[in-house]
C-alpha cells in the first residue's frame, strides 16, 4: 500500500461506529421512559433535530478532517484510533410513546446512514486529493555516460546513427544518468545551432607519430538535458558534408578519436562509460588502454556500438599508424591489422571496448557467420562473450500521429481506420495517383541500393503491379535504381510516382497515407523505417533478418495474429509472395487488415525499453 493512503479498514470502521451508535440511541429512547411520559413532543423534537444533525456533522468533520490529517502526516495507525473515537449520548431524552418514538429513530437512523455513506464518499475524495501523484522515479544509480560518434540529429544526420545518438541520449537523462555528446563541428551545421554554442577552451594535442601537434576546441550546446560538446578544428572539419572519402576521413576520425579523450580530460569530467558509435570513434578503446592508460580516464568501461558492420575505416597501416600515433604493437592480427598490409579501426575498437553492442539481437547472430560477417566473423566469434544486441528505438517526440504538424490529418489509435483513409486520398492527390482510398498503396522510403533490396523489387514490379495497386517511392543512391523507378512511374502512370530525393514532410506523409511499407533487405542491423510504419498504422512487408526479424511478426491466419509480412531467402519470388498475401488480406478480410493496423500501433517502440537495457549494461559493468 502506498504511503499516504486511507486504508479501506478505516473506511469500514466509519461505517461500522455510526452503524453501532444508532442503536444505542435506539436503547436509550426505550429505556429511559420518565421525562418522555411528560414531554413527548419535546422528546421527538430532540431526536429529530439534536441528534441526526450532530451525528452527520460529528462524522462528516472527524472522519474527513482526520483521515486527510492521517494522510499528510503518513500515520496510517493513528487513522483507526481516530475513527473509532465514540460520539457522546444524550441522556435528555426519555420515553413516553415508545412505538412512535421508535419508528422516528428508525427513520432517522436511515437517514444517518446516507449521510454515513456521503461521508464515506467525502473521504475518499479527501484521500484521492491528498494522495501525492505517481512519478516514475529513478530507483537505479546514477551514471555518467559519454557517448562519442561522428554525427547527431539535429546538428548532422546521415542515417540511423544521427537518431541513436540523439534520442538514446534523451532517453537516458530519464533513467538516472549524466550524458555528454561529444560530436566533431562540422562546418555543415546549421548556424541556428552554432550561434547558441558557448566556447569551453582549447588546448594543442599531439597527434602523428612525428609529434606534429594539431589545435582542439571545445564548444559547448546543451539541449533537453543534454551536454553536446563539439571538437572544432577548422583543418579537419570544414568540408561540407561529414563523410567525403577514405583519404580525408582516416585522418579526420584518427585526430577526432583521440581529441574527444583529450577534450574529457581537459574538463576534467570523468565519466563510468564511454560509449563509441561506428568506425569513426572505433579508435576511442584503443587510445584509452594505450596512450591515455595513466590519465584518469583508466578507470572509465568502454562500450563499442556496431551500426552496420560494412564499413569498418580499412586502410594501409603506415596511413593509419602515421595519423593515430598509436603503438606498434596494436598493428597485430588480433587488434587492428587486417590481411597483410591493412588496418582496420574498427576491428581494433571490437578488440579493445569491454563490451560489444549491435541494434539488434538477430543482427548480433548474423554477423558471426561468413555471409554477414564482412570477414570479421571469425574474430566476432572469439569476442562473443562480450557481445550484446539492443533493438533501436523511435522517438515518439518526432514520430506522433497525434500531434505530427506534417500529416494532412492527424489521429490515433480510436480512429486510426477513417483517418488513414483521409491522408491516402490526400497523398494521392498531391503525388498526382488516382484518388481511390480503396487502392492498395505500396510505400518504399529508402536509401536505393542493393542493401535494401532494391534489386528483389525492380524484377517483380509488372507483376505487381494492377489496377488496383499503387506504389510510391521516395528516396535516392544509385543511378540505376533511380533511373529504373523513373522509367516505372513513367510505365505506369496515375499507379507510381516516384520521387528520387528526400523530403522529411514527404516521408511522415507516405508513412500516413500508405497502406503497407515494403522493407526487402538483403541485411539490416536494425532499421527504423518500419518501427515508423507500425507506428503509424501501415503495415510493414519485410524480409526476416536483423532488427526486421526482431520487430515483425509474420501474420498467421489461422490466429489472426502478427503485425506484417515477411519472407527469409533472398529471394524475389518470396517477396512477391508476401505482398500478395498482405494484398489477398487487405481485399478480402479486411476487418482482419484493420486489427492488424491497430495491433501496430497499440506496440511501443519508443525508446525507453532500449534505454533501460542500455543502463542495465551500464550497471552490470560498472558494478
Amino acid at each position: 500500500m502506498a504511503r499516504g493512503r486511507v486504508t479501506k479498514t478505516a473506511e469500514k470502521e466509519v461505517v461500522e461506529k455510526v452503524t453501532k451508535e444508532a442503536p444505542a440511541e435506539t436503547s436509550t429512547v426505550k429505556t429511559e421512559g420518565k421525562t418522555a411520559e411528560e414531554e413527548p413532543a419535546k422528546a421527538v423534537k430532540a431526536v429529530k433535530e439534536k441528534e441526526p444533525a450532530k451525528t452527520a456533522k460529528t462524522v462528516r468533520k472527524k472522519s474527513t478532517a482526520k483521515a486527510a490529517k492521517a494522510v499528510k502526516e503518513k500515520e496510517p495507525a493513528k487513522e483507526t484510533k481516530t475513527v473509532k473515537k465514540p460520539v457522546r449520548r444524550k441522556k435528555t431524552v426519555k420515553e413516553e410513546k415508545p412505538v412512535e418514538a421508535v419508528e422516528n429513530v428508525k427513520e432517522e437512523n436511515a437517514a444517518e446512514e446516507a449521510k454515513v455513506v456521503k461521508a464515506v464518499e467525502e473521504m475518499r475524495e479527501v484521500k484521492e486529493a491528498v494522495e501525492e501523484p505517481k512519478c516514475e522515479a529513478a530507483i537505479t544509480p546514477r551514471r555518467s555516460i559519454a557517448f562519442i560518434g561522428s554525427e547527431c540529429y539535429p546538428f548532422v544526420k546521415t542515417g540511423g546513427l544521427g537518431d541513436v545518438m540523439y534520442a538514446l541520449p534523451k532517453a537516458l537523462v530519464k533513467q538516472n544518468c549524466d550524458v555528454k555528446v561529444i560530436l566533431p563541428r562540422y562546418k555543415c551545421i546549421p548556424w541556428k545551432y552554432q550561434e547558441k554554442m558557448t566556447y569551453k577552451g582549447s588546448f594543442q594535442m599531439n597527434l602523428c607519430s612525428d609529434g606534429r601537434a594539431f589545435y582542439v576546441g571545445i564548444m559547448e550546446y546543451v539541449w533537453d538535458g543534454v551536454v553536446y560538446d563539439f571538437i572544432d578544428n577548422e583543418e579537419f572539419f570544414s568540408s561540407g558534408d561529414p563523410y567525403v572519402n577514405l583519404i580525408d576521413d582516416i585522418p579526420k576520425y584518427c585526430y577526432f578519436s583521440k581529441a574527444a579523450l583529450a577534450a574529457l580530460n581537459y574538463m576534467d569530467w570523468i565519466p563510468d562509460i564511454i560509449h563509441c558509435h561506428d568506425w569513426q570513434a572505433a579508435l576511442v578503446p584503443v587510445y584509452l588502454r594505450t596512450l591515455f592508460e595513466n590519465t584518469k580516464l583508466t578507470s572509465a568501461k568502454t562500450i563499442f556500438t556496431i551500426h552496420n558492420l560494412r564499413f569498418q575505416g580499412i586502410y594501409n597501416i603506415p596511413t593509419i599508424q602515421y595519423w593515430s600515433g598509436l603503438p606498434d604493437y596494436v598493428f597485430n592480427k588480433d587488434a587492428l591489422k587486417q590481411g597483410y598490409r591493412d588496418a582496420n579501426m574498427l576491428k581494433g575498437g571490437l578488440t579493445y571496448s569491454n563490451i560489444i553492442t549491435t541494434v539488434s539481437h538477430t543482427y548480433a547472430g548474423e554477423i558471426q557467420t561468413a555471409y554477414y560477417g564482412e570477414k570479421l566473423d571469425a574474430h566476432l566469434r572469439y569476442h562473443a562473450g562480450k557481445l550484446r544486441g539492443i533493438v533501436n528505438g523511435i522517438d515518439y517526440d518526432i514520430w506522433n500521429t497525434a500531434t505530427d504538424s506534417r500529416l494532412y490529418a492527424n489521429y490515433d489509435i480510436t480512429n486510426v481506420l477513417e483517418k488513414k483513409k483521409e491522408n491516402k486520398r490526400n497523398l494521392q492527390q498531391e503525388l498526382g495517383l488516382v484518388q481511390d482510398e480503396n487502392k492498395f498503396v505500396l510505400g518504399l522510403i529508402s536509401r536505393l541500393t542493393d542493401q535494401k533490396g532494391l534489386d528483389l523489387l525492380n524484377s517483380i514490379i509488372p507483376q505487381i503491379m494492377d489496377e488496383h495497386t499503387q506504389i510510391v517511392v521516395l528516396g535516392t543512391g544509385d543511378s540505376k535504381y533511380e533511373d529504373s523507378f523513373r522509367y516505372y512511374e513513367n510505365a505506369y502512370k496515375g499507379r507510381i510516382c516516384s520521387n528520387i530525393m528526400y523530403d522529411e514532410t514527404r516521408a511522415h506523409k507516405i508513412y500516413a497515407g500508405a497502406d503497407a511499407l515494403l522493407v526487402p533487405s538483403q541485411f539490416e542491423p536494425c532499421g527504423l523505417t518500419q518501427l515508423i510504419a507500425m507506428h503509424y498504422g501501415t503495415v510493414p512487408i519485410v524480409r526476416e533478418t536483423g532488427g526486421l526479424k526482431d520487430t515483425v511478426e509474420p501474420y498467421n491466419m489461422y490466429s489472426n495474429t502478427g503485425n506484417g509480412f515477411t519472407f527469409d531467402r533472398y529471394d524475389a519470388g518470396l517477396l512477391l509472395d508476401a505482398i500478395n498475401r498482405a494484398k489477398t488480406l487487405y481485399f478480402t478480410n479486411r476487418w482482419c487488415w484493420d486489427e492488424m493496423v491497430q495491433r501496430d500501433m497499440d506496440k511501443n517502440f519508443s525508446w525507453d525499453n532500449s534505454a533501460k537495457q542500455y543502463k542495465d549494461l551500464y550497471l552490470e559493468l560498472t558494478r
